[in-house]
């Protein structure tokens, strides 16, 4: 029998030095929104730092993303029966995945206006959490400090997620159900 896995808030670990995301979020409503990824244990060896800075936002943009995230992120907790969480005042934890998932968010809508954050939220909740970590892979190599929102990647995130209408939840296509990568015929072993 497997036991079940203490987490925090999104899904975080509740093991010391896991690898994770912070979302600073400070008390006063003029405070910028900080998110942060804590390399847990990995930090400080072989030239990684214990933790890095991945985008700044304004409190007014947070507001406007906040509840995206916390809408698709609980609905996927729910799934895996954890505990789902919302967002408070001080430090929030996030699932590793999870917290890579909202900077692709955060990096969209970090420059937007208001109109633009309705159909970069709608844009990205659309997306499946596959794409969501391969556009982190590609953003992070690239621009992901804080000091980077108008450089390659995150700006191509801003440009695609910003433009046209929000998809309504209605006219979503369906998607064909694929398989499991390692149950394809080509990785089978030869009996």
């Amino acid at each position: 029998m497997s036991e079940k896995v203490e987490t925090i808030d999104f899904g975080a670990p509740g093991t010391f030095g896991a690898h994770l995301f912070r979302i600073e979020i400070a008390v006063a409503r003029s405070s910028p929104v900080v998110i942060i990824e804590d390399y847990g244990y990995r930090g400080q060896e072989f030239g990684i730092p214990r933790d890095e800075e991945r985008v700044v936002l304004r409190r007014t943009v947070w507001s406007a993303i906040a509840d995206t995230a916390r809408r698709e992120f609980n609905d996927r907790l729910r799934a895996a029966k954890v505990t789902t969480g919302r967002w408070h005042i001080g430090t929030n934890l996030v699932d590793r995945l999870l917290g890579k998932e909202l900077c692709v968010l955060a990096w969209a809508a970090e420059t937007a206006n208001d109109e633009q954050l309705s159909v970069i939220s709608g844009k990205w909740a659309a997306l499946r959490p596959e794409e969501r970590w391969w556009l982190f892979a590609m953003t992070v190599a690239e621009a992901g400090l804080p000091e980077d929102s108008h450089r390659g990647w995150r700006r191509a995130l801003f440009h695609a997620l910003a433009d046209g209408t929000a998809p309504s939840p209605g006219r979503r296509r369906q998607r064909p159900i694929e398989q499991d990568l390692f149950s394809l015929p080509l990785l089978e072993e030869a009996k």
